[in-house]
């Protein structure tokens, strides 16, 4: 297989066929859609840190929906909204596209009416189109809207599983935490049942935003916690993948790609990818493995550290630390004692304010269990693009 079709998808959410784990997860989400198709109405957030894959595993389960349930899937995108206009929008948008080609097309165009803007060639590319009052009215009116929008789709489709993924902005708007408690009891005590399987996908911090702003959804809720991967389960997504494009994978260097992808489904195919392109004869071995690794580190820096982490240490002794605590690139914990005797007078006066920064950037965490003083690196990918840097800023080649 040429280079240039990797079996890794970096920076998407990966498609069934590669899909690893979660299986307790996925069969509870699974049975809420199927409780919805009978005519329920189901709420339920999924939680986990960013990389986690739980864009992934709501597409998977919104593509079983569909199939074993017989719902209307939408999985919309909010990234960047922070208005209940543009939440609609988007929402009635993805339902419009998502009908174009399918049996059940024009019972959509006929729910939109004249809010409907062809885009492309023979009508083949849509967009839903409607004024800030429209989409408010739409909004506003959610629950008669999907009831009448379900009646025009009956014999076609049971219920509508809807996916919110991404709800970063609109997780510390107030009206929207009120909106959605409204729409739960709305339907809750609607009659016809309303089949509405809503799912809301974002890291806790947002859940609680939503919780703070409006404290009855605490209970609204149905939690599912989305944790790392474990050794096996990405053993068996690097096994999966790689064999897809018929490349065998030694157990050491298997061992090196599992350490380093630390659970997170976006590390695994950012490694996966790099290594496939380094290896040049369908055998992973360990040097493969360690290029792959140290490819893949420079990638994730360059696309999330040097815009979040590097851009806020402006000062020159907070990057000075940095540099001299990645210098040793195996290492992902450290002590405060053993950082301080690295560095000079200048530099010591900001060491406490430097590692403050560092926790809230999300970089390392304090280690308990090593005691006082100790912490760690969170991610280990990330650890090896500090050590790169430092390499770099001390003019040297970085090298397996």
């Amino acid at each position: 297989m040429a280079k240039e079709y990797s079996p890794f998808t970096p920076g998407v959410p990966v498609s069934a066929e590669f899909f690893v784990g979660r299986r307790a997860e996925a069969e509870r989400l699974r049975r809420m859609a199927a409780e919805t198709s009978g005519g329920r109405l189901r709420v339920a957030f999924l939680s986990g840190e960013r990389g986690i894959g739980k864009s992934s595993l709501a597409a998977m389960v919104r593509a079983v929906g569909e199939r074993e349930s017989g719902l209307l899937g939408l999985h919309t995108f909010l990234g960047g909204v922070s208005t209940l206009e543009e939440l609609a929008r988007r929402i009635f948008d993805r339902l419009l596209k998502e009908s174009v080609g399918k049996a059940w097309h024009s019972k959509v165009k006929d729910f939109f009416g004249s809010r409907i803007r062809e885009v492309g060639l023979f009508g083949l590319s849509m967009e839903f189109e409607a004024p800030d009052r429209d989409l408010r009215r739409l909004l506003s009116g959610f629950r008669p809207a999907l009831q009448t929008l379900l009646a025009g789709l009956a014999g076609e489709k049971k219920g509508l599983f809807l996916v919110l993924d991404d709800i970063n902005g609109l997780a510390e708007r107030e009206e929207f935490a009120h909106w959605l408690k409204s729409l739960v009891d709305e339907i809750a005590t609607s009659e016809p049942p309303c089949p509405l399987f809503l799912l809301l996908v974002g890291v806790e911090d947002k859940r609680q935003s939503l919780i703070r702003l409006q404290p009855s959804l605490a209970r609204v809720f149905e939690v599912l916690e989305v944790e790392p991967l474990s050794q096996a389960e990405c053993a068996e997504f690097f096994r999966t993948s790689f064999g897809k494009a018929g490349v065998t994978v030694q157990d050491g260097a298997l061992e090196t790609l599992t350490r380093f992808s630390g659970g997170l489904p976006v590390l695994a195919h950012e490694i996966g990818h790099a290594t496939f392109l380094q290896d040049g004869d369908d055998d992973i071995d360990g040097e493969d493995a360690i290029r792959g690794v140290t490819a893949a580190a420079d990638v994730v820096g360059r696309k999330h550290l040097e815009p979040q982490v590097f851009a806020a240490l402006r000062s020159g002794k907070y990057r000075s630390i940095l540099r001299k605590l990645a210098w040793t690139p195996s290492d992902l914990e450290f002590r405060r004692s053993g950082l301080r005797g690295k560095l000079d007078p200048a530099e010591t006066k900001v060491l406490d304010n430097f590692l403050t920064r560092m926790k809230k950037l999300g970089v390392i965490r304090p280690d308990p269990g090593a005691g006082p003083g100790a912490y760690r690196f969170i991610n280990q990918l990330h650890r090896v693009y500090f050590w790169l840097e430092a390499e770099r800023a001390r003019g040297t080649s970085p090298s397996a």
